[in-house]
């Protein structure tokens, strides 16, 4: 998916509702949080803002860049991610980094969301997103009130609709989102999602397991 023109402000029309309850909790991952190393490692400069998952001491650091209203970024996360995080991330070999790359405002609003809930509760949050596109994503669906759909699906995750409307109306976030993804085609020249930078090197797009493995595996070999 290309990058569109980045928007910050948001429609805020009717509210969208959705059977998603107890969701929240039972993808909650307590091995996520934030980035505790220091950075510079294969010539990409990690924060303590960023959210990971894994070792920060493994021999692969992978860096993902991708949009929560993105379908290619969602099949990603449902149908790689777990097998990824199972042979990878939880066995010490992959790093785990990811980073909104906004394409539209609706994007900029989710991070913004994501980023008021506890760091362990960042990944489940953008997870439900992915698996509920169709309740709020504006990414083709008919979504007529995006911001009150987006405040709805926050109330799964234990927050009501003022702190949610707070949380998308923060100018730091929208500022830091719209840096992020100004710095990834800067610093890296992506320009679609999902995007990926693994030990320095640009993977771009979905593939399959298989594929995924042999590229991963190859790295491992070479350490």
């Amino acid at each position: 998916m290309s990058r569109k023109q980045l928007l910050i402000g948001l429609v805020a029309l009717a509210v969208v509702a959705l059977g998603v309850a107890g969701y929240f909790f039972f993808f909650a991952d307590s091995s996520s949080g934030t980035l505790t190393a220091d950075g510079g490692k294969f010539g990409i400069a990690l924060t303590s803002s960023d959210r990971a998952q894994g070792s920060p001491k493994a021999p692969i650091l992978m860096v993902e860049y991708a949009a929560p209203t993105c379908p290619v970024c969602a099949a990603f996360d449902m149908r790689i991610f777990p097998l990824l995080k199972q042979n990878y991330i939880d066995t010490g070999k992959v790093y785990y980094v990811f980073r909104v790359f906004p394409l539209q405002a609706a994007d900029v609003a989710a991070e913004a969301i994501a980023r008021c809930l506890p760091a362990e509760n960042y990944f489940p949050f953008i997870d439900m997103l992915y698996h509920n596109q169709s309740k709020w994503d504006p990414d083709g669906y008919d979504i007529p009130d995006v911001r009150g759909a987006l405040v709805q699906m926050s109330s799964v995750a234990g927050m009501n609709a003022q702190e949610a409307n707070s949380c998308i109306d923060n100018t730091a976030e929208q500022a830091q989102a719209a840096k992020i993804g100004q710095d990834a085609q800067t610093k890296y020249g992506i320009n679609s999602t999902p995007s990926f930078i693994i030990n320095g090197q640009l993977r771009v797009g979905l593939s399959t397991w298989d594929d995924w493995q042999d590229y991963l595996n190859k790295m491992l070999a070479k350490k």
